[in-house]
């Protein structure tokens, strides 16, 4: 019998010794930088928790999902790219949704240019740029000799100049599983991501911000000094000065926010519409500054890994960086926010994985 235990006891040890050797040093895609998390003060202060985005309304995109950002036309139609490559159009009221274009890519933020071009961030293929008559012609995959792996959002100024971010240049949207890459990249938050502008007039792609965490929403001022681009992985969005005596320098526009921020545009009455994907989350933030903590968080089971909380919630800042309006809905059907874009009568909602589009009045709303 002594013979049997001792037999059991090695095995054990041993599967103990497999069990912490693999936390401690199985390979993983990350290599995590010490940072260090701002406290999280919660939905708190201009933040503070309400349900005014709990009206919102759902709108049918057939067998699509992932809407995640919206443009108009000339003519008040709207369209929307979706996680199957397609990009949607609408009504001018967000009803009668048709498949417009199968991009073969995966579409992200978009907007027209003064020709009626769709200009497309594309995942996987760089910045499209896509006529009337439906020809997609690449415009960029490329910056200062450095592949674009995850064009992201855009906006376009006045003078036709489209800037752009680039999210991650080491992981690009997919794994090789198929898997969204967006948590390796800000589980290691290496500053991959980047702010590029594309000039129609060169046709010359330069960088204008290195070192983001997570380069996202790109929203260029009502008044053509700035462009704005969200920092997804440490909670904030930068300035980017275009014009005027700072040209060239970046500065915090509005930090520590309580969630992960995906897209910002421009709305109405000089203001930008910022949406949130998720809420911060704690073991994130503890582990800011303990890498092989977070290494250890990679190589667990996808189940149990921390993963985004649904929560609606969408703001809107004036031209300093302050909360004019906030809308949120903790009990949310229609999670991962991306995006805003506001008309006279709606905020129309995008979001990266839900299975509808979303409007929300802006009488009901109370805005």
């Amino acid at each position: 019998m002594g013979i049997v235990l001792k037999k059991l006891f090695i095995t054990l040890m041993l599967f103990i010794s497999g069990f912490l050797l693999y936390f401690a040093a199985w390979p993983v895609p990350i290599d995590p930088i010490s940072w260090d998390s701002p406290k999280d003060r919660g939905y708190t202060g201009q933040f503070k928790s309400n349900n005014r985005l709990a009206k919102i309304e759902l709108l049918s995109i057939g067998d699509n999902h992932g809407p995640e950002d919206f443009a108009i036309d000339n003519s008040g139609m709207i369209y929307a790219a979706t996680h199957e490559g397609r990009i949607l159009r609408f009504k001018p009221d967000g009803t009668e949704p048709e498949v417009w274009l199968e991009t073969e890519g995966r579409p992200l933020g978009s907007e027209f240019d003064l020709a009626g071009n769709l200009i497309v961030a594309d995942a996987l293929q760089g910045l499209l740029s896509i006529a009337p008559d439906k020809k997609i012609t690449i415009l960029t995959n490329m910056a200062e000799g450095i592949p674009i792996r995850f064009a992201d959002d855009l906006d376009i100024a006045e003078d036709g100049k489209i800037y752009f971010s680039d999210a991650s240049t080491k992981f690009g949207m997919f794994r090789k599983d198929g898997k969204d890459s967006t948590i390796l990249d800000i589980l290691e938050h290496g500053g991959h991501g980047r702010l590029l502008c594309y000039d129609p007039a060169t046709k010359e792609t330069k960088i204008l911000v290195s070192g983001l965490n997570f380069a996202n929403g790109v929203a260029v001022s009502h008044d053509q000094q700035y462009v704005l681009v969200c920092e997804t992985g440490t909670y904030r969005v930068i300035r980017y000065w275009i014009a005027g005596p700072g040209k060239g320098k970046s500065e915090p526009f509005i930090e520590n926010l309580p969630g992960f921020p995906d897209n910002i545009s421009k709305g109405q009455n000089g203001l930008f519409w910022l949406a949130f994907f998720a809420p911060r989350n704690t073991l994130l933030d503890k582990f800011s500054n303990k890498p092989f903590l977070r290494k250890v968080i990679q190589r667990l089971p996808d189940f149990i890994k921390p993963k985004p909380v649904a929560y609606g919630h969408i703001v809107a800042l004036d031209k300093n960086g302050q909360v004019q309006q906030n809308l949120q809905d903790p009990k949310t059907n229609y999670p991962k926010n991306t995006s805003v874009m506001e008309t006279d009568d709606f905020l129309f909602i995008g979001s990266l994985t839900a299975p509808a589009a979303a409007r929300l009045s802006k009488k009901k709303a109370g805005i």
